[in-house]
């Protein structure tokens, strides 16, 4: 810069000439900057089992290209998203914030109900730091235009507004005209053809190769292994199998290989930062949160430990594990820091920037203690102390050093500490507001089933047809339905 003044200097009279080569000099300052920043990849499986990939010590269905990040990267085994089901699980990890604060709670809101305008996402912030964004899959924060994605941060959204569809294109179902489960480019419905895991990744792809000098976010929210279990002939042919969950994490795999390999051919790879994770445990049969007890929708740590690595060559430690507690709530703030922006936001963050943590910067932990709620079950994890609360029964305790799998219920054994913690719960609960809408009262009931059931005895339990029928007559008896 200095070196162009001086030339500037020498031609005071050509003052257009001058001001050319300012803004010639602020242009290629400003590229300067945003070469410095690296690339933001965050890849979102969907009900993805705690023990179904290779780093896990899975063996059922190869995962290299996963595997490669984790052995790459670090692998954080504490790792927690912030709800056990799909859409509040996505709303704190896009807002780096309690979905509690803002009334995301239950899972497939309502027509009229979506993420709170007012909160900013991942999106926002890093739109501000001069990226630009794209979002190619399942968005699941509302259906109506106030929270489509390309006013919630994401200048590109090929995907659905919707929580779930078949893998293939279907008039005569899921591509509607005006259903929320047809895929949309921007606002408009759009055909595609072939397995959707493949096409997802191919919007990701052009994204990156597109022309830019900005870095690029992209949020990857893949839909496998999420039923429909629909995978393609091919991947079940390649894995020896005939079981189409495993097919679907296959899939993702192969495709999350495409993606590493066109950043590597770009001389990109070094200089992305790259999160995968699951929005919440497997739930299927064929599912397995091995060693964890529970899985998708309960309060257990089969509901929201999941899988969670973070690659950045350079700057992550590479080949390690991180066994503090972290949340997917920390991934607004990691990214945001990463990406030379404020954590400052105009809305306080309950999560962490890790990038201290793991580096060994801060010798302290970023979670002391990390809460869950969804209407009516809370739980709490503070250390190696897990409290289960379920409404109309009451307090479960869990010590996970001793016990992983929460096979056996302390709460009589140990009521001071169940007492200790339930404050804990009671008090981080103040500052958030009710849930403005639920999920039923067979759910409620069946939650209260699942976990009941569990704290007794010991063991994951199955909601057979018999249970699933007592509970829809009892739901309809409570609803004033009754036959």
């Amino acid at each position: 810069m200095k070196a162009i003044l001086r030339v500037a200097k020498h031609n005071a009279g050509r003052v257009l000439c001058i001001a050319a080569v300012l803004n010639l000099a602020g242009v290629l300052e400003t590229q300067a900057e945003q070469a410095e920043k690296p690339n933001i990849l965050l890849i979102l499986a969907d009900d993805l089992g705690y023990e179904d990939v290779g780093f896990q010590g899975g063996t059922r269905v190869p995962t290299p290209h996963i595997d490669w990040l984790a052995e790459n990267g670090m692998h954080f085994t504490d790792g927690h998203v912030s709800a056990s089901v799909c859409a509040p699980s996505r709303a704190g990890m896009l807002t780096g914030r309690y979905q509690q604060r803002f009334g995301m709670e239950g899972n497939c809101p309502p027509p009229t109900h979506g993420m709170d305008p007012k909160e900013r996402t991942i999106g926002n912030a890093l739109q501000d730091c001069g990226y630009r964004t794209a979002l190619f899959g399942k968005w699941h924060q509302g259906n109506e235009p106030e929270y489509y994605p390309t006013i919630r941060g994401f200048d590109e959204f090929w995907g659905l507004r919707e929580g779930s569809r078949s893998y293939w294109y279907d008039t005569e179902k899921w591509d509607k005209p005006g259903d929320p489960h047809g895929i949309e480019h921007n606002g408009k419905q759009v055909a595609f053809k072939g397995h959707l895991t493949d096409r997802m990744t191919d919007q990701a792809i052009e994204y990156i190769q597109a022309d830019s000098s900005q870095p690029f976010f992209i949020f990857l929210s893949y839909t496998a292994p999420h039923g429909p279990l629909e995978s393609k002939p091919e991947d079940l042919e390649a894995i020896g199998s005939d079981d189409h969950y495993l097919g679907l994490i296959y899939g993702m795999d192969r495709n999350i290989g495409r993606i590493l390999d066109v950043l590597r051919a770009s001389g990109e790879v070094d200089n992305t930062m790259i999160w995968f994770l699951s929005d919440n445990g497997g739930t299927v049969k064929q599912a397995s949160n091995l060693p964890l007890g529970g899985k998708k929708g309960y309060k257990f740590e089969g509901g929201h430990r999941v899988p969670f690595v973070l690659y950045w060559k350079n700057h992550v430690p590479a080949g390690t594990t991180y066994d503090p507690m972290v949340s997917a709530l920390d991934i607004y703030p990691t990214s945001l820091a990463a990406a030379g922006g404020s954590l400052e936001q105009p809305l306080p963050l309950d999560g962490k920037d890790l990038l201290p943590f793991i580096t060994g910067k801060t010798t302290s932990v970023p979670h002391e203690k990390l809460y869950w709620r969804k209407l009516d079950c809370a739980a709490l994890r503070d250390g190696p102390w897990k409290l289960i609360r379920v409404d109309d029964y009451g307090l479960a305790l869990y010590n996970l050093q001793n016990d992983l799998a929460e096979t056996t219920d302390l709460a009589r054994k140990m009521p001071e500490k169940v007492e200790e913690l339930n404050q804990l719960l009671v008090a981080w609960e103040q500052d958030k507001i009710d849930p403005p809408f639920d999920e039923g009262i067979f759910w409620k009931l069946e939650r209260y089933y699942y976990h009941t059931e569990r704290f007794r005895t010991g063991i994951n339990t199955e909601v057979t047809t018999a249970v699933w029928n007592r509970l829809e007559k009892e739901a309809r008896r409570l609803e004033g339905k009754a036959d």
